[in-house]
């Protein structure tokens, strides 16, 4: 059986590398292109219906935009998409957001972007009432400084690999936090956007400071 699964496994993997590889329309106007300012890489993530998206990652070169991946399957939150986070709603937020940094359980696959290997004492602080909210913070459990029930463990299955979102990097409480594109599990997500481990791989070893996610329901 093990044998069986790596073959599968092996062919999945194998497949999607051969569609990234592949070329792919370009295009002068993609619907973010007045939204992005000066950025040339852009992961570009539109709603199919429920907590269904299609993802694409597109690259702008000096003739213009090139969608340099295939169409892939998303999935964002159980409430669908919302206009703008706020805490204790599970809907992704649409707009246009940073991605500054990634993290995971694994190594660090390699990329542009500074990534941070995370264990059992990594949180992400969902405490509106604390001054580290909607922050990466390092505590063993039990010790936070902040309410633990209010924030997020980062070990765990779906963060094996992840990006942050820019989604209120002011920090204003109850604005919503802990938004990230990470490993897709088959459930609609918190507000996050989940998609395969191995496209994610490939996008993280892709992205460049600048980047940005634009989302659009």
């Amino acid at each position: 059986m093990r044998t069986v699964m790596y073959v599968i496994f092996s062919t999945v993997v194998a497949t999607l590398v051969a569609m990234f590889s592949a070329p792919f329309a370009t295009a002068q106007g993609p619907w973010f292109a007045d939204r992005v300012g000066g950025a040339t890489q852009v992961i570009a993530v539109n709603g199919t219906g429920g907590a269904g998206a299609a993802l694409e990652a597109w690259q702008r070169s000096p003739v213009g935009w090139h969608r340099i991946s295939p169409t892939l399957p998303a999935t964002v939150g159980s409430a669908g998409f919302a206009p703008r986070a706020h805490d204790g709603i599970p809907a992704t937020p649409t707009g246009v957001y940073s991605l500054d940094e990634a993290f995971g359980t694994a190594p660090n696959p390699g990329g542009g972007l500074p990534y941070r290997t995370v264990g059992p004492d990594d949180w992400w602080d969902g405490d509106p009432q604390s001054p580290t909210y909607n922050t990466h913070q390092v505590c063993a459990p039990g010790s936070c400084a902040f309410d633990e029930d209010a924030a997020e463990q980062l070990q765990i299955p779906a963060y094996r690999y992840a990006v942050v979102m820019g989604v209120n990097k002011e920090r204003v409480p109850g604005d919503g936090g802990a938004f990230f594109l990470h490993v897709a599990n088959g459930e609609p997500t918190e507000g996050c956007v989940a998609v395969h481990e191995a496209a994610l791989v490939w996008l993280i070893r892709w992205l460049q400071p600048g980047a940005v996610i634009a989302i659009e329901a």
